[in-house]
C-alpha cells in the first residue's frame, strides 16, 4: 500500500489522530508512509494531547488476587499470593486486560511509575541489580535499561521514581540508593541517551539515614516524601536540572501514617488522615495543595466513620482513590470519589495485599492508554 499522487497527508494526519491507539499500532504495518506518519515525535505527541483526556482511554491499573476472591491465612509467612495487575474500565469497573510480564517472566514485578501509557517496572523488592524496564502494554513496546556502571552493591535501601520531563522530551528514571552509614548516591537514566548518569551534586542535608515513602513526578520532577527520623519532609529532584529542594511538611502533618502525596489539578498535593474530625461520628482528610514554595490547605474531605475509608491517592481525572479493608478475604475494596461533589462510587474491585514482611501494601492507579514510548 503506498501514497496515491495528490493524496493529502494533512487529512490522513486528522482521520487517524481520532483513532484509539490499538488501531494504530495495526495500521504500522500498512505501508512505511504509515508507519512513519504514526511513529513520529509529532504524531505520538499530538495524539496524546487530543485523547489523553477521553473517559474511555482512562482505566484503574490494580494489583488483585488472580480469582478475586483468594482467601488464605494473613499470619501465614510461607502462604504463596497468587497476584495479577489487571486494567479495569474506569467507567464500567469491568476487567479489561490482564497484564503479563513483557519478558514472559512469572515472577511478580512492581510498578514504580506510570506516565503518557508508559510503565516502569522491576523487582518487587528491589536489589542492587534487579532489572528494570520502560513499558508500554497498549502497543506491546518495551525496553531493558541498561545495568548502572555505580558500583550499588554497598547500598541497602533502593527507589525508583519514573516519569516524563516535557521540557526536554525525554522519559526518566531515578534511582535513589542509601545505607545506615549515611552514603547517599542518585544516578538517573535518560530513555533519548539509553543511559544513566550519576548525580555529583548531593546537598549534605540529603547525606542521612532516611527511608522513602511514596514518591510522584511531575513535569521532570520527583517529589518524595522522606522519613529522616524523626523529621519528615518532601524532597523534590529536577531531573534535568539536578536541582533538589526540601519542603516542610504543614504542622498538622505529625507521622508517616495516613500520608499520600499526589498529583491534584496539575499541583502536587498532600492528603493526610483518616482520623476523627469535629463533628462526631466523622472522619476526615486533610487536603493540600504546593503553590510556589507553600502549602495552601483545601476543604478537607469529610465521611461517616461507619464508612471506614482510608485515601490511596488521586487519579488522573482528580478523583480521589479510597479502599475500605475486607480482612475476611485478605483484601480491601476500592472506591472512587469525587472530590467537588463527594460522590463516591464503588467500584466491585478487591485490590490484593503484597507483603513485605511486616509491611501489607495496597496497589491502584489510573493509567491512560497512548501511543507513547512509541517514537523512541
Amino acid at each position: 500500500m503506498s501514497s496515491k499522487p495528490g493524496f493529502n497527508k494533512e487529512v490522513l494526519m486528522d482521520i487517524l489522530l481520532r483513532l484509539p491507539p490499538k488501531p494504530l499500532v495495526q495500521f504500522l504495518c500498512a505501508c512505511k508512509f504509515w508507519n512513519d506518519l504514526i511513529s513520529s515525535s509529532l504524531f505520538v505527541t499530538t495524539h496524546f494531547n487530543l485523547n489523553a483526556t477521553r473517559r474511555d482511554n482512562i482505566f484503574l491499573l490494580c494489583l488483585h488476587h488472580q480469582d478475586f476472591e483468594r482467601k488464605f491465612d494473613v499470619d501465614d509467612p510461607f502462604v504463596k499470593q497468587d497476584l495479577q495487575w489487571s486494567l479495569f474500565s474506569n467507567e464500567t469497573f469491568e476487567q479489561r486486560f490482564k497484564l503479563k510480564h513483557p519478558l514472559g517472566s512469572t515472577e511478580h514485578f512492581g510498578i514504580y511509575g506510570s506516565s503518557n501509557g508508559v510503565l516502569c517496572i522491576s523487582d518487587e523488592i528491589l536489589k542492587p541489580k534487579s532489572r528494570i524496564h520502560i513499558w508500554n502494554p497498549t502497543i506491546g513496546k518495551y525496553r531493558t535499561v541498561p545495568l548502572s556502571i555505580t558500583d550499588d552493591t554497598k547500598f541497602g535501601y533502593i527507589a525508583l521514581q519514573f516519569g516524563f520531563h516535557p521540557g526536554v522530551n525525554d522519559y526518566k528514571v531515578v534511582r535513589m540508593m542509601c545505607m545506615d552509614n549515611k552514603a547517599f548516591a542518585v544516578e538517573v537514566y535518560s530513555l533519548a541517551t539509553n543511559s544513566w548518569k550519576m548525580i555529583e551534586d548531593v546537598p549534605p542535608w540529603l547525606k542521612c539515614t532516611w527511608e522513602h515513602h511514596q514518591s510522584t513526578f511531575l513535569n521532570g520532577v520527583t517529589y518524595t516524601i522522606i522519613d529522616k527520623c524523626p523529621i519528615i519532609t518532601i524532597v523534590s529532584f529536577d531531573s534535568d536540572s539536578e536541582k533538589f529542594e526540601e519542603f516542610v511538611l504543614p504542622d498538622a502533618i505529625w507521622g508517616i501514617w495516613g500520608l499520600h502525596i499526589g498529583i491534584y489539578k496539575e499541583q502536587i498535593c498532600l492528603l493526610y488522615g483518616n482520623y476523627c474530625c469535629e463533628e462526631e461520628g466523622m472522619d476526615k482528610n486533610d487536603f493540600w495543595v504546593l503553590q510556589k514554595k507553600g502549602w495552601k490547605q483545601l476543604r478537607p474531605f469529610v465521611f461517616s466513620s461507619d464508612h471506614c475509608y482510608s485515601t490511596m491517592g488521586i487519579s488522573v481525572d482528580d478523583e480521589l482513590l479510597l479502599e475500605k479493608n475486607d480482612f475476611t478475604v485478605g483484601a480491601a475494596d476500592l472506591y472512587l470519589c469525587n472530590y467537588e461533589s463527594r460522590q463516591i462510587r464503588e467500584t466491585g474491585i478487591k485490590l490484593a495485599y503484597m507483603r513485605y514482611g511486616q509491611n501489607e501494601l495496597l496497589f491502584a492507579i489510573t493509567y491512560v492508554e497512548t501511543l507513547g514510548f512509541l517514537d523512541y
